[in-house]
């Protein structure tokens, strides 16, 4: 697990210290406040600096590929902080199992560009590369750091790796609609394990009726399918939003045993009611595949319902605040969670 994160020169964030993380943190704040951009910072760590994160949609939120020199400011300008290429960004944090991780990403330019001709006296080559490329340099307690680098060319992007293994699991649940497909081989996996009651169990704080879930292919697509005592089985997305996402949460606990579990907007699709052993289900997963969640929220009452279902020492509630025109974290300790909510205080 990590026990703390700073990030610097990162979206937001000039600089940003989380000085306490426990087995689950809730991401409190504002719209604008930096919620998700701390999941897609603690993300990239994660990865090890792979750079095929910073194209993955759940770093680069709803941005499309552009085409051509555009992309370096589309795609890469925003996830400095005020625009700022010449600065670094740096993230790091120390993670239980193998003491400090950290990650640099900087803006290389060459002081010179090779632009060949296809033969003498004739026109210039022009697949050439772009004057700039993203750095990633990922570095492991006193290892020696591993580089990678992402740059454009006329062919598309180019990336140099010498793709340095991520010493645990994460997996990122976007605020978006997921991959049934890919759910469906999941809960395959686990079921393969005879651990699928894990997601029956929790399934059923929703819909009690359900007896068992399935991978099937009988639409032609994988997908998860339900028994709820009806004469067929029933498409779980059918079920509603929540049933989903209650699996997707369960699925990824399954599939980062000793890693880290990141989810934006915990309680997408949640009704209130339910929220309470919701949480029950996911802290039972999270013991038992020792896997951190580090989740964001809107919600008083995901925050409310987690604090009544979760051991004291496993919640810490993560306040983002705008102090001075810097975004700042203030961690509430067990104790003053209890405060806060038995007084009625606003917490998000």
């Amino acid at each position: 697990m990590f026990r703390d994160l700073r990030i610097r020169n990162f979206r937001a964030f000039d600089e940003l210290e989380v000085e306490r993380l426990g087995r689950v943190n809730l991401i409190a704040g504002k719209n604008n406040s930096g919620k998700t951009s701390l999941l897609e910072a603690l993300f990239l760590l994660c990865c090890a600096g792979n750079p095929h994160v910073v194209l993955n949609t759940n770093v680069v939120r709803g941005s499309d590929i552009a085409e051509g020199s555009a992309v370096p400011d589309t795609l890469w300008k925003p996830i400095f902080t005020n625009f700022d290429m010449s600065r670094t960004i740096e993230i790091g944090g120390r993670y239980e199992s193998f003491g400090p991780l950290s990650l640099n990403v900087a803006l290389d330019r060459p002081d010179t560009i090779a632009v060949p001709f296809d033969s003498p006296g004739r026109a210039l080559h022009t697949e050439f590369a772009s004057e700039s490329a993203l750095v990633f340099s990922f570095k492991k307690d006193s290892e020696k750091s591993v580089k990678g680098r992402i740059r454009l060319t006329s062919g598309g992007f180019q990336i140099d790796q010498p793709v340095p293994r991520p010493p645990f699991t994460a997996v990122f649940l976007s605020s978006r609609a997921g991959n049934l497909q890919e759910d469906a081989k999941c809960l395959g996996r686990l079921r393969q394990r005879k651990q699928g009651e894990l997601v029956v169990n929790a399934l059923r704080t929703v819909e009690p009726r359900l007896r068992s879930v399935e991978d099937n292919s009988a639409s032609g697509v994988p997908m998860i399918w339900g028994d709820i005592g009806l004469s067929e089985l029933v498409p779980l997305p059918m079920m509603g939003e929540g049933m989903t996402r209650i699996a997707r949460l369960i699925l990824a606990i399954y599939e980062a045993p000793g890693g880290v579990v990141l989810v934006d907007e915990v309680e997408n699709g949640l009704h209130h009611s339910a929220l309470g052993k919701v949480w029950g289900a996911i802290s039972a997963a999270a013991r038992q595949f020792d896997t951190q969640i580090i989740a964001s929220t809107h919600s008083h009452e995901c925050l409310e319902a987690a604090h009544g279902s979760l051991d004291e020492d496993d919640l810490l509630i993560h306040r983002l605040e705008a102090i001075d025109e810097t975004i700042r974290c203030i961690t509430l300790e067990p104790e003053v969670i209890k405060a806060m909510f038995k007084h009625d205080f606003e917490i998000r």
